[in-house]
């Protein structure tokens, strides 16, 4: 892992999870002001410029981030456990969305259905092969195809965000298909 990569793994860690790791506070919509990101991710230690950061929301796999117009504000795109509204745009799904996760949890979502767990939303990808590197980084892969069309319909909301990530609030197991 590079030195970018531990960074924006840090960074994740603050927009999302915990502003306080460096010392910054988000706003309700989860933005952080870009000066004092800076000025708190090095007061921990780690060295960040912001040609660094813009590298690591450029470079980001994932596009978890987003700046604002004029780069004086940054924010995760999703992701959150800490309350914020991203202002998310709500959509019309796919008929079908799919879902990774690792085998030892299928007894629990064919139980209870999939639930945001420390997260804000169940996060959800639009093709299998996405969901199945999600999969992967929790252990043994497996997707879970999910009738999103059939959930829209009977009144579940849909966000799609910045990133391309499909979130709602919760997934009943009566959409879930294996």
């Amino acid at each position: 892992m590079g030195k970018t990569d531990k960074l924006s793994v840090f960074i994740s860690l603050v927009l999302r999870h915990n502003p306080g790791a460096a010392g910054i506070t988000l706003d309700e919509h989860g933005w952080a002001d870009v000066q004092k990101l800076l000025e708190g991710v090095s007061a921990t230690g780690r060295k960040i410029d912001m040609a660094v950061l813009e590298e690591i929301v450029k470079n980001d796999s994932k596009q978890r981030y987003s700046f604002n117009e004029d780069k004086t504000l940054i924010r995760a795109n999703q992701g959150h456990s800490v309350p914020v509204d991203v202002e998310l745009k709500e959509q019309e799904p796919p008929e079908f969305l799919y879902h990774g996760t690792a085998d030892r949890f299928l007894k629990s979502i064919h139980a209870e259905g999939l639930k945001p767990m420390s997260r804000l939303y169940v996060h959800l990808s639009k093709d299998v092969e996405t969901a199945l590197k999600v999969g992967k980084r929790h252990g043994s892969p497996v997707v879970l195809k999910v009738r999103s069309g059939a959930m829209y319909r009977e009144g579940y909301k849909f966000y799609l965000s910045e990133n391309g990530v499909w979130l709602t609030k919760m997934v009943s197991k009566k959409y879930l298909e294996k």
